[in-house]
């Protein structure tokens, strides 16, 4: 267990988690219902296996990928189909999205995953991707992207460098520290799968270095599992050092190309809660129906970590937490820097739900009057990504794509280091977040336009040579017999 160089800008900042990482693991209530939106993962949305009216079995497949990058989804829970219609979603704030209702029985009746796969050691790398996508098995660090498109998009020559992601530097966010501290052994089972998954040589834990419990148990579960090729790296509790450019940059001293993926530089990062997912499902038949959700905030009475169902409503969750305190004012899911505000807690959790932080002023302020930018330079000292923050806010005012793109709008990871230290209170993050979009809009509209100058270039130069090839043809033609060839 070795320590890695500092990450470059960033913060240090409360991380407030000790409220709730006091107790165990809870299982979270039952819910009547489960909503089950079918975008939920980044890729395309599923399609619907069932329809209207049928009984589903817990771990059931209930939709299934389309084609391109997209997720398997299973049944939470056994019972009727009661609605597959557009509900409100927690990553779909602007309009409901089409979703799976299941109305709960409360049997829990299993659905039958077919025979028990051998030991993954004794299939292919491949049979295991497979066998991974048909979990459900998505990111859960966040972005939920589909593990197995990840994995085969990241095959190389002489096997990639895997890295676990245990660095969890969002503040309040507790669910893969007390993964780690509990349930170590699973995810040392999934780095194994994984491990052989990507034919890997070897694998690195990162972990933050204000979790001992958690490090005492990885270590045990590594020493348990005897695999030499497990490794853990301690990385310094710096807020954003968990993210993946900046984690594989603190631990293998390398650069992600600012276009490119951490497959082109030969690693493929996973977070600790996927690879316990995967353990799940290839050890005990589980698919992807539930994950651990922390529940914290001044807002909350009893903030704790909960084994939740996906498709149960967040205001399930603040009720098995004791309700909220007369104090609570806003609700995010996520943390507090990168977090999504929610209008209400009648949405339900998705793969990508890891933080529900029902906040009080004590726990965040309300920003204050914004004021004119006094470039004092505090945002790019901070910027984890190299940019110069009040340069691009320069040139969204008016809109410049060219200088946008040339000071690299769209490497911003959306981290708010710049919004935390901005003496001004300019919501810049946000501006940023809010920017993109257009200037994606302008580069593709730039990028056509330049494709279609280049066929008209194309077609202009195509017509000459055949109006060419037609003169000399006609002269050739009109040529008197008696004169000779110019051949």
């Amino acid at each position: 267990m070795t320590s890695s160089q500092a990450l470059r800008g960033g913060l240090r900042i409360e991380a407030h988690k000790q409220r709730s990482t006091k107790h165990h693991i809870r299982t979270a209530s039952h819910s009547e219902h489960y909503v089950i939106p079918l975008d939920q993962h980044s890729g395309r949305p599923a399609l619907p296996l069932v329809k209207v009216g049928e009984h589903v079995r817990m771990y059931q497949p209930i939709a299934q990928p389309a084609p391109g990058i997209s997720a398997w989804l299973h049944a939470p829970a056994s019972g009727e189909v009661v609605a597959i219609e557009p509900r409100p979603a927690p990553h779909r704030l602007g309009a409901p999205t089409l979703s799976i209702v299941i109305a709960n029985d409360w049997c829990d009746e299993p659905f039958d995953n077919a025979a028990a796969i051998v030991s993954f050691e004794q299939i292919s790398p491949k049979e295991a991707c497979e066998h991974i996508a048909r979990g459900g098995i998505v990111g859960l660090g966040g972005a939920a992207f589909p593990t197995a498109n990840k994995l085969e998009s990241s095959l190389c020559e002489n096997g990639p460098q895997l890295l676990l992601n245990g660095a969890e530097c969002e503040p309040y966010i507790s669910c893969d520290e007390v993964l780690m501290r509990e349930r170590a052994e699973d995810i040392v089972f999934g780095a194994r799968a994984l491990l052989h998954a990507l034919c890997a040589p070897n694998c690195t834990i990162a972990i933050e270095d204000d979790v001992p419990e958690a490090q005492a148990a990885l270590v045990k579960a590594i020493d348990k599992a005897g695999d030499s090729r497990i490794r853990i790296r301690v990385v310094p509790a710096i807020y954003p050092a968990g993210g993946e450019r900046q984690l594989i940059a603190t631990v293998f001293d390398a650069e992600v190309p600012h276009d490119g993926l951490p497959a082109d530089i030969g690693v493929v990062c996973q977070n600790v809660g996927t690879a316990a997912a995967i353990a799940r499902w290839l050890r005990d038949r589980q698919p992807l129906v539930s994950r651990i959700v922390t529940v914290t905030g001044d807002g909350v009475r009893d903030a704790t970590n909960l084994e939740t169902r996906i498709g149960t409503p967040f205001a399930s969750l603040i009720a098995d937490c004791g309700g909220y305190t007369e104090r609570m004012s806003r609700l995010i899911m996520g943390g507090s820097m990168m977090g999504t505000p929610l209008p209400h807690d009648d949405l339900p959790v998705i793969k990508a739900t890891n933080c529900i932080v029902a906040a009080s002023a004590l726990d965040l302020q309300p920003r204050g009057p914004e004021m004119p930018c006094i470039r004092c330079g505090a945002c790019s000292q901070v910027c984890p990504a190299f940019l110069l923050p009040q340069q691009l806010y320069w040139y969204l005012q008016p809109f410049n794509g060219e200088q946008l793109e040339r000071h690299g709008l769209l490497d911003c990871i959306e981290c708010g280091c710049c919004d935390y230290v901005c003496p001004s209170q300019i919501p810049l993050a946000e501006r940023f977040r809010e920017s993109k979009p257009l200037l994606i809009r302008e580069l593709d509209s730039r990028h056509n336009a330049d494709a279609a100058r280049a066929r008209f270039y194309a077609r202009n130069e195509r017509l000459e040579r055949l109006e060419a090839e037609h003169r000399a043809k006609l002269a050739e033609k009109r040529r008197p017999k008696s004169e000779p060839s110019s051949s």
